[in-house]
């Protein structure tokens, strides 16, 4: 077996509702992944600059603000800046279908919404990680 996979579970601006991010996280773990959650109301740059000093492969966005076309692209524009664009980016929360085409365009790998079982999540990850 090798090294587990690493995954940074995040929060940017002033989302304050994190329970879904705390069980997604919990789920990663109970999957044998090592999770890093952020916490609450972080820039794109703290994401980024954590995600490098973690040394992770996935960061999970936890977004419900509505704020999700304005935060989550910055994520992915850092990555690229900063050559991780290896780091596999999703999200997940309250986006509406519209905005989907967007946000992968950015660079999001996967949106899981609403209803999404942590089991798809797990999947995703495992199947995409390397």
């Amino acid at each position: 077996m090798g090294k587990p996979i690493r995954v940074l579970v995040a929060k940017v601006g002033l989302d304050g509702h994190d329970r879904g991010a705390k069980v997604v996280a919990q789920a990663l773990k109970d999957a044998g992944m090592e999770v890093i959650y952020t916490g609450l109301r972080h820039t794109p740059e703290q994401v980024v600059e954590t995600a490098l000093q973690e040394d992770v492969q996935v960061i999970g966005i936890s977004t419900l603000s509505g704020a999700h076309l304005y935060l989550i692209p910055p994520v992915a524009q850092l990555l690229k800046e900063k050559n991780a664009s290896d780091i596999m980016l999703l999200s997940g929360g309250i986006i509406p279908e519209e905005d989907h085409a967007a946000l992968k365009e950015a660079g999001v790998a996967a949106i899981f919404g609403p209803g999404t079982s942590t089991e798809d999540i797990v999947t995703f990850i495992k199947s995409n990680v390397s």
